[in-house]
């Protein structure tokens, strides 16, 4: 039964992604009887395609930058919790004396 559902569902998905396959096509051929290759919105497409690759490796990126930022956080609070006991350090000495 396990395997039935299985094959099912894979074929559902296939039937799903060929349907968006023909219809995308279907669009792009309209789309390009409207403006064409060298249309206002073949250069929007174009530009769009373009920060699309330029921005893919932002997000590895910040990932790795939160990382990083979480670490110096914690030395911060560490820092914050060191200077808070020197302070308090001189201005108890700074009473006594």
């Amino acid at each position: 039964m396990v395997v039935l559902l299985t094959v099912l569902s894979c074929l559902a998905a296939l039937v799903f992604l060929a349907t968006v396959a023909v219809l995308v096509t279907r669009i792009t051929r309209v789309l390009e009887r409207i403006g064409g290759r060298n249309s206002l919105l073949a250069k929007i497409s174009y530009g769009v395609r373009a920060i699309e690759v330029e921005t893919g490796h932002i997000a590895p990126q910040v990932t790795q930058l939160n990382g990083a930022l979480s670490a110096a956080a914690g030395g911060l609070g560490a820092i914050d919790a060191t200077l808070g006991r020197i302070v308090a350090t001189a201005l108890k000495q700074g009473r006594a004396s």
